[in-house]
């Protein structure tokens, strides 16, 4: 599931559009659809089963029981705290994007419960609704991640000890969400309590597993005896660049050319049937690769 997810994810990469207005308006609509995701699995999974991980989320599932609050509004004033604090702490490193989704995420918790109220769990399987409470905001959290932005929340309390502590922002926010899981088993009992600790596990798999798939990217070296066409192929119609050497056959001692390069999934399968299609005697190598660095490649 993550990696039909990251799949679709990938196609609304915003990397390739080379408007500046047109780059901000798919940014800022990636955004959106990823807060609206994260928010479906918060309130019809996460509070109505009381599932208390995930940053100010989780504690709020906790706090609504004690105090009374609902849970959507008391993210609301955390959140819109926590941007206050951030603003004194970081200046302008909290970033527009992150202010715009942590908002985003308040007042849509905050409508919901006004205009689509739940009284309970929608099912009577609270492990079915653990999946959809940890895979929806997970993805969401993935996709903003991978755009450089955030949910706010508990992000910025690591962001700041991160800039004026030694602490480690992964140790932080982990620290923060082991609060309220703990939290979760005095409050609700061991049940809820187990189910969050499940829940806090799994999230963060699923964040880096659908990180790791949309930006996977296929890295080839073809044998071929004639590479002319296949070059240009990858460079007029993929828009990528090759490196091609001349090699020998260990067996026939023939010489070779071999042609190696990097593009993402959708261009591999293009360049894949075009080899196919005009030497179908040349030998592919095809390999995954989740990090390429180099100057061009991620803006292309």
């Amino acid at each position: 599931m993550c990696f039909l997810c990251a799949c679709l994810a990938e196609k609304m990469v915003t990397r390739e559009i080379h408007n500046p207005f047109l780059r901000k308006f798919a940014e800022y609509g990636m955004i959106t659809i990823s807060i609206w995701i994260m928010v479906v699995g918060i309130y019809f999974f996460k509070f109505p089963n009381n599932f208390a991980f995930g940053g100010v989320t989780g504690f709020s599932t906790v706090f609504a029981k004690m105090t009374g609050w609902s849970a959507g509004d008391f993210t609301f004033f955390v959140n819109t705290g926590l941007l206050i604090v951030g603003f004194m702490f970081l200046g302008t490193d909290v970033g527009v994007k992150t202010v715009y989704a942590s908002m985003l995420m308040s007042f849509s918790l905050s409508a919901l419960e006004r205009f689509c109220p739940l009284f309970g769990p929608l099912t009577k399987e609270p492990l079915l609704e653990l999946i959809f409470a940890i895979f929806c905001p997970g993805f969401g959290s993935a996709v903003l991640f991978n755009i450089g932005a955030s949910s706010g929340g508990t992000d910025i309390i690591a962001m700041i000890l991160k800039k004026h502590t030694s602490m480690n922002i992964g140790s932080a926010l982990l620290l923060v969400d082991l609060t309220s899981v703990v939290m979760a088993f005095f409050v609700f009992g061991p049940t809820t309590g187990l189910f969050s600790i499940l829940g806090l596990m799994a999230k963060s798999l699923v964040i880096d597993d659908v990180i790791e798939n949309m930006n996977l990217c296929k890295c080839f070296n073809i044998i071929c005896d004639n590479p002319e066409p296949i070059c240009n192929f990858i460079i007029h119609e993929l828009h990528r660049s090759a490196t091609t050497y001349t090699a020998e056959g260990a067996f026939t001692h023939h010489n070779k050319t071999v042609i190696m390069t990097t593009m993402k999934r959708v261009q591999a399968v293009k360049l894949r049937n075009y080899i196919r299609k005009v030497e179908p005697t040349a030998f592919i190598l095809i390999s995954n690769s989740s990090e390429i660095i180099g100057k061009g490649f991620l803006t292309n």
